[in-house]
């Protein structure tokens, strides 16, 4: 591998939230590799944090710009964020199609490792992309976490399950139900490691996402109104390969206290045929591996495994 001479590579490194502009290259650069790797660089939590005002010892960013003066962009970013509740670092990083292989990837790395000891950090490597992967064992980190990616194709809609008597669904009302879904969201996914954190700046900078639409998010409550299940769907738009926007099982979660009465597979359900009537062919999600339960659910409902991303960390030692 090749580098590039240094004087046409620069690095900046940035704590807390990007300033607009910036954020919108690098949301860019993001589209650009998703169109040529399949799979999205950066996760949705991680490009909230870039727009989101945090503590500036919570979020690192280092920027490579390659080229000189107002022919200067960027040609990839490393972003590491503190997870709140463990104080581990979770890293994602991506370099431009047109950059690769001229070792912009592990100068960010080996700038990160300034500020972070990188054999503790947990990095994802989306689609298990081969370049993610070697960077990751380079510094001694190992496979800890899989997450498959599923996908339905086909417009065929699923036959709708009834709730069960005393259950009402509807969708969710902007400035109304807020409090309630954050709080059954954190019951829903009190073990998860990134969805269960939500807080309400989360939500709202998702909610200020183009994609975001009330109407395919459905909400079940019980008899005394409270909220015991939702699905919350989005749809992708057209890429270059597909003349159709393409659906998405964004989250689905039941508390605890209402799990067995099949409201997981009712939502599920109801949220896949309002995407095929919006008309998306294909719908994807993102599972878990090792949710065995989850994955029977959705296999039973025509999805079938796509490809995973990887989760690379300290070797664990049980």
């Amino acid at each position: 591998m090749s580098e590039l001479p240094q004087n046409t590579v620069s690095l900046l490194k940035v704590l807390g939230e990007l300033e607009q502009q910036t954020l919108a290259e690098v949301r860019k650069l993001a589209t650009a590799a998703q169109d040529v790797d399949g799979n999205p660089p950066l996760s949705d939590q991680t490009l909230v944090a870039l727009g989101t005002e945090s503590a500036d010892d919570s979020v690192i960013s280092l920027l490579a710009n390659s080229g000189q003066g107002a022919d200067s962009r960027i040609s990839g970013i490393i972003v590491a964020i503190r997870d709140e509740g463990t104080a581990q670092w979770v890293v994602e990083l991506v370099v431009h199609p047109d950059h690769r292989g001229s070792g912009i990837g592990r100068m960010l790395l080996n700038q990160l490792g300034e500020d972070l000891d990188l054999t503790q950090i947990l990095t994802w490597a989306h689609g298990d992309h081969e370049a993610a992967r070697k960077l990751a064992e380079s510094i001694g980190l190992s496979r800890v976490r899989e997450l498959y990616r599923m996908r339905r194709e086909g417009t065929d809609s699923l036959e709708e399950v009834p709730l069960q008597r005393g259950l009402t669904l509807r969708t969710f009302r902007v400035g109304e139900d807020e409090t309630a879904w954050l709080e059954a969201n954190a019951k829903a996914f009190e073990h998860h490691p990134e969805q269960g954190s939500m807080t309400l700046n989360d939500l709202d900078a998702r909610m200020n996402e183009n994609w975001f639409d009330p109407s395919g998010f459905f909400l079940a409550f019980d008899q005394e109104d409270q909220l015991l299940a939702f699905h919350w769907t989005k749809i992708h738009p057209a890429s270059a390969d597909s003349s159709r926007p393409m659906g998405e099982v964004y989250v689905v979660g039941v508390r605890p206290e209402a799990q067995g009465l099949g409201l997981g597979r009712a939502l599920t359900i109801t949220g896949i045929n309002y995407l095929l009537e919006q008309g998306v062919d294909s719908v994807l999600l993102y599972v878990d591996a090792d949710n065995e339960a989850a994955v029977k659910l959705y296999r039973s409902l025509g999805f079938t495994l796509w490809d995973a991303d990887i989760m690379y960390g300290p070797e664990r030692i049980d």
